[in-house]
C-alpha cells in the first residue's frame, strides 16, 4: 500500500506502547514515569507546521499523558472506553472522513480502532493481532520514534526541509 500526507485528514495515536515503550516506572509514592521518544517531539512539530489534524487517544486517564501531550501541543482524549465511538466523535465534530484518518495503535484495544479508520500502522512490538491487521508495520518498538518512522519511511516527509527551510 502506498500512502501520502495528502491522503489523510487526521491522524490518531494510541499512548501506551506506541508514544511510550509500553513499560511504567512507579515510585514509593506511587508517581508513574514512562519513556518517551525525542524524535517523536520532532515529528509532531512537522505535524503542527504541516497544519495536520493530530490527536491522543488513550484509555487511561493519567498525569502522564498530560503532561506529555501538553509538551507536545498535542489534544489528548483519555479515559476512553471505547476507542472507535471516540474517533466516530471526533470525525464528526471535524468533518474528517473515516477512511481519511490513520490510527496507530499496539494492542487488543486499539484493535476496532484500525479496523475502523482507513489508514493504520502499529509499532514492531505489538500484539501479534494487531501486527496482521495494520497496513503498516513498522521497524521501530513503542517508545523508541514510531512517530518519526511513520512520518518520514511511510509517508516520506522531508523533516531538514519542512523544519528548516
Amino acid at each position: 500500500m502506498h500512502i501520502s500526507l495528502k491522503d489523510i485528514d487526521a491522524f490518531v495515536f494510541d499512548f501506551d506502547g506506541v508514544l511510550t515503550d509500553n513499560l511504567v516506572h512507579i515510585d514509593q509514592n506511587g508517581n508513574e514515569f514512562v519513556s518517551c521518544s525525542r524524535a517523536d517531539g520532532l515529528a509532531f512539530d512537522v505535524l503542527r507546521k504541516l497544519n495536520q489534524a493530530v490527536f491522543i487517544l488513550s484509555t487511561e486517564k493519567n498525569s502522564v499523558v498530560a503532561a506529555r501531550a501538553k509538551k507536545l501541543r498535542v489534544p489528548a482524549i483519555q479515559g476512553v472506553k471505547n476507542k472507535s465511538r471516540s474517533i466516530k466523535e471526533l470525525v464528526d465534530s471535524h468533518g474528517f472522513k473515516l477512511d481519511r484518518v490513520l490510527y496507530v495503535g499496539n494492542d487488543l484495544n486499539d484493535f476496532n480502532a484500525i479496523k475502523l479508520c482507513g489508514f493504520s500502522a502499529c509499532p514492531a512490538d505489538s500484539h501479534s493481532k494487531i501486527l496482521a491487521e495494520t497496513d503498516f508495520v513498522l521497524k521501530t518498538s513503542g517508545g523508541e520514534g514510531v512517530v518519526r518512522e511513520l512520518l518520514e519511511d511511510v509517508l516520506g516527509l522531508d523533516f531538514l526541509k519542512i523544519l528548516y527551510n
